[in-house]
């Protein structure tokens, strides 16, 4: 009697983390742009973002959880290779996906740029300048200080992959804790959004060889 090899596993099919810079040749962009699922979609669809995750920010409570935020915000990161895009290229996305005349009624969906350098202050008051000028009048979208992020609990984070039936479950299985950082989970969250150039999309999954199951629910979201 002979061993029989045992039958694939689906899950070791799915494809190992694309190539991305290094934190250390990256910079990250930190805004609050209402409920954070949406724009970490928005921003994990662009090219020369790396790495997007979702948490809390602007406000002085310790530790915040979703359940007890104190007077923190929802905000976005998106980590970025500034060889490929730019601080103004984020900061253009930002102010194009909220209404920067009208102030949310809760702390939590405020629209505000969190900046972490000098240079995001100066290039984020420019931007909002030339926005208060297209408008002819002031914005509400505050500019502050990141004075520090606290990340959001894991079912957060790139919840409109988690939310694709199959595709979700078997990346959290692949990457477990992996997946905030996770270059291809950023992406595959943001197409499944509806977000990036159809081209672009076709290319990036080609590139990653999904097993056909998956890639077919990818493409019935898209």
């Amino acid at each position: 009697m002979t061993d029989e090899a045992p039958p694939p596993d689906p899950a070791s099919d799915l494809p190992p983390d694309a190539p991305a810079p290094p934190p250390s040749a990256t910079e990250t962009a930190t805004f609050g742009l209402g409920c954070f699922w949406g724009p970490e979609a928005r921003f994990g669809a662009m090219a020369g973002v790396v790495r997007t995750r979702v948490g809390y920010a602007g406000g002085t409570t310790p530790d915040p959880t979703y359940y007890d935020l104190g007077d923190h915000t929802e905000v976005v990161q998106a980590e970025y290779d500034p060889s490929v895009t730019s601080y103004a290229d984020l900061l253009d996305v930002a102010w194009s996906v909220h209404d920067p005349r009208s102030s949310p009624p809760k702390r939590q969906y405020r629209n505000v740029i969190l900046v972490a350098t000098d240079a995001q202050r100066a290039a984020a008051e420019r931007r909002r300048r030339e926005v208060e000028s297209a408008l002819g009048g002031s914005v509400e979208t505050a500019i502050e200080s990141l004075d520090a992020f606290y990340l959001a609990e894991p079912y957060h984070q790139k919840y409109h992959l988690r939310s694709t039936p199959a595709l979700g479950d078997e990346l959290v299985d692949r990457y477990g804790d992996e997946l905030v950082e996770s270059t291809v989970a950023a992406r595959l969250n943001g197409f499944v959004a509806g977000h990036g150039d159809p081209d672009r999309r076709e290319s990036f999954l080609a590139s990653v060889a999904l097993p056909p199951q998956l890639l077919a629910e990818v493409r019935r979201r898209i």
